[in-house]
């Protein structure tokens, strides 16, 4: 009876241990500067990533899978593989979305103050992390040797798109993992693994459409 007191009592310590422990703001601000401190050492990321997406209106969630590369502060490229694969790409200036199934890709200006920044800045969030102080209301959890910091907008035309985003990150303060829930209830869930900061060639941040593609500019800039 002794012993097995002792074992329960000794299996609810551990539980116990590994409780999230909320971060004051002061952790707060000093796990930033630490996330800044390493990126700044190294600009360039790249990683594999896997993504589901649930969304309200459909019964199965939408898995994709594939890698994506960014140079802070603002320029990134994404591949999707798979049965509907997409190429979207960002110099900082203007976003490709390249749909090479159909031969089609979307061409879009940024820096407009339009809902697609908000959308742009909250995809680059979790490999960025520069001025999310004025963008997003932050909170923070430390559970073992691990990190989730949740955004939340300030921006009336973010709150439109994202109501909160969290990032998961590893003692090595990598990202593990990425969880953004839209206001209409949609969420979508991305994994990274193989992370690398390797140089990257400027050429994977430029865009030309192959010829034949059929390009339109959506917001008819």
């Amino acid at each position: 009876m002794r012993r097995a007191l002792l074992t329960f009592l000794a299996s609810m310590l551990l539980v116990s241990g590994a409780i999230a422990q909320q971060l004051s703001s002061a952790d707060i601000k000093g796990l930033l500067g630490r996330i800044r401190e390493k990126r700044a050492a190294a600009s360039q990321i790249q990683a594999d990533f896997q993504e589901t997406k649930n969304v309200h209106m459909l019964n199965k969630p939408i898995v994709s899978s594939g890698k994506v590369w960014f140079q802070s502060p603002n320029k990134f490229r994404r591949e999707a593989r798979g049965t509907s694969p997409s190429v979207t790409v960002s110099d900082g200036q203007q976003l490709w979305i390249y749909y090479p199934n159909f031969k089609s890709a979307e061409h879009y200006s940024l820096g407009h103050r339009s809902p697609l920044d908000a959308a742009i800045a909250a995809i680059t969030a979790s490999m960025n992390l520069e001025n999310v102080e004025n963008l997003y209301h932050i909170t923070g959890t430390h559970e073992g040797n691990s990190y989730a910091v949740q955004l939340a907008p300030k921006n009336p035309s973010m709150k439109r798109f994202l109501q909160t985003f969290t990032i998961h990150m590893n003692s090595e303060l990598q990202v593990e993992r990425t969880e953004m829930l839209q206001p209409n209830g949609d969420r979508i869930t991305t994994n990274y693994s193989n992370e690398s900061r390797a140089a990257i060639p400027p050429s994977m941040f430029e865009f030309t459409p192959p010829a034949g593609t059929d390009v339109t500019t959506p917001l008819g800039r």
